[in-house]
């Protein structure tokens, strides 16, 4: 029952957060968060997994359907989010010695709801975008969204594609495709940092049966799915997406204290 629960939210989760730019995570967190099925760790781990997968499939996909990607561009922000992804994953870790998962919880929940307020008032007010096009510029967007991707267990969420529009006055649909590349160097240091330190023993390695294929289905079908919508339905879906994982989050948060 829970393998098959978690299937069809990573499906429908990967899908719309690669047609978004979302990736997923900042949907499957808080959706798992709310059936509280695992721990926080598990789930953020179970999270990580399926955003990585996703990633690798929406990233070939696009290629493959002719969106040409700077390189030099992918490579400064990769390294600045393995960086912070490393960095992320060593925080939480420390987070979760000192104050136990209830407290890392409602951490994650008051920082998630924090970037999707500034994601929401960014994309519905249009403020004003910087032109940076120094490679430092996109070194620090990359260490910046790294680090809260693996400190939230969401794979990169709403801010990648706020952050990449407002600092390189990036088009929504370009900027969802960054931020997905984005999304699988920040997955991919926070998965091998836990390799190297904790290991794999404390999660339920048989649940990755349902999440990867699902990870995969979505990826394939977000990938597909980008080339249907403009620019405009992109931004509205982004919008729509944010309320409703802000609501679930807003709720989960309120449900620690009761």
């Amino acid at each position: 029952m829970k393998g098959i629960l978690y299937f069809l939210v990573i499906i429908v989760a990967n899908t719309v957060g690669a047609v978004s730019g979302m990736g997923g995570g900042v949907i499957i967190k808080p959706v798992l968060d709310l059936f509280a099925m695992d721990s926080v760790v598990a789930i953020s781990f179970y999270s990580t997994v399926a955003v990585f997968v996703m990633s690798i499939v929406s990233t070939f996909r696009q290629v493959k359907n002719g969106m040409s990607i700077r390189l030099k561009l992918v490579g400064y922000i990769s390294l600045g989010s393995i960086l912070g992804g490393v960095l992320g994953n060593t925080l939480f870790e420390e987070l979760l010695r000192l104050s136990g998962s209830q407290s890392v919880q409602l951490f994650q929940i008051i920082l998630t709801i924090i970037t999707l307020i500034f994601a929401f008032l960014y994309s519905r007010f249009e403020w004003k975008n910087f032109h940076c096009r120094h490679f430092s510029w996109y070194i620090l967007c990359g260490l910046i969204l790294g680090f809260l991707a693996s400190l939230l267990g969401i794979g990169g969420g709403p801010i990648n594609v706020s952050l990449l529009m407002l600092m390189f006055a990036m088009p929504i649909k370009d900027a969802t495709v960054y931020s997905i590349c984005t999304i699988f160097f920040s997955q991919l240091s926070k998965l091998l940092t836990i390799a190297m330190s904790t290991g794999f023993e404390r999660y339920d390695l048989t649940i990755l049966l349902y999440i990867i294929p699902a990870a995969i289905l979505g990826g394939l079908l977000g990938a597909k799915a980008s080339h249907l919508f403009s620019s405009g339905k992109v931004t509205l879906i982004f919008q729509v997406i944010i309320l409703v994982v802000l609501i679930i989050n807003i709720f989960n948060g309120i449900r620690l204290f009761l």
